[in-house]
């Protein structure tokens, strides 16, 4: 079952299901946004903009989703907001940008989605400025850890919604170009954290 077709199918129930559950996590990945000067943010997967009510007003927003159902829902909240936000159907892993455009990318609950989320973190760093921000918000297991549940978990449903089996360092020892800036646990004993990454400028 193909991610498009999974959320096309979640759509109508995903707000029910997830956002009681990760809106205190969401309050406090958004505020990195509260102290910076007007910038061009781009929001990967931003589905049907559970993020909206928390975004500052002052930025200029770019955000993307992989399925038009999600953001039919995410476009009919945006009237509710005063926000300067386009929205674009676009793959994670295959960005319709161009080099270096963006000042800061959020993936909140984007890495543990995708098939392949080194990818997806490879085409974000491609399309954020030298001295850019990528501000993630996401559950990892540790390297190293056995979370027999989770990788056992992650064999009934990668296919279906998300990930439980991702590591992020594996991903970020790929990267080198990225920086880590921290590495925050919050929800369910630090399962999910939230990851501040920093693009080099040479």
């Amino acid at each position: 079952m193909g991610l498009k077709f999974s959320y096309t199918l979640l759509a109508p129930i995903y707000d029910s299901i997830v956002s009681s559950a990760t809106q205190s996590m969401r309050m406090d990945s958004l505020q990195r946004l509260n102290n910076t000067e007007p910038q061009q943010v781009l929001i990967n997967g931003i589905g049907t903009g559970l993020d909206l009510p928390f975004l500052p007003t002052h930025h200029k927003y770019t955000a993307t989703d992989l399925t038009p159902a999600m953001l039919e829902r995410c476009r009919a909240r945006i009237n509710q907001h005063s926000l300067d936000i386009e929205l674009h159907t676009a793959d994670v892993m295959h960005l319709p940008f161009e080099d270096q455009q963006f000042d800061i990318v959020l993936m909140n609950l984007i890495l543990a989605v995708v098939p392949d989320p080194l990818k997806a973190l490879q085409e974000t760093s491609r399309v954020l400025k030298p001295g850019g921000k990528i501000y993630i918000m996401d559950k990892f297991i540790k390297p190293g850890q056995l979370a027999l549940s989770r990788r056992l978990l992650n064999i009934f449903i990668r296919h279906i919604a998300t990930r439980t089996d991702v590591v992020f360092e594996k991903l970020l020892e790929q990267c080198p170009q990225l920086t880590l800036l921290n590495d925050q646990p919050t929800l369910l004993s630090g399962w999910f954290r939230l990851i501040d990454l920093q693009k080099k400028t040479v």
